[in-house]
């Protein structure tokens, strides 16, 4: 066996398996973007009266509002600075707008 191919193996399989054991760069702040993205969702679709949305269950979901009291004023900011939501939904899935 050549060198230079065992060396091309022996990195490959580095590279595997310290991208596999690798919990603290790219997979946490993926999952944190997640989570940032589905809680905005939740957010917008209970409270999205906050920006303008008429949304007719509001009254209904008012009982959460104790519970996500302290999210609201990052939320508000974070939906402001969006300006183009379709096109980071699409860019996720690798389709252009």
């Amino acid at each position: 066996m050549d060198k230079d191919k065992l060396k091309d193996i022996l990195e490959n399989i580095r590279l595997f398996f310290g991208a596999a054991t690798d919990f603290n760069r790219k997979s946490r702040s993926m999952l944190f973007k997640e989570a940032h993205n589905e809680m905005d969702e939740f957010i917008l679709l209970c409270f999205g009266d906050i920006l303008g949305i008429p949304i007719p269950t509001t009254y209904y979901s008012l009982e959460l509002l104790p519970l996500i009291a302290d999210d609201l004023d990052g939320w508000q900011q974070r939906m402001i600075n969006r300006l183009y939501v379709w096109e980071e939904k699409w860019s996720d899935y690798g389709f252009d707008v």
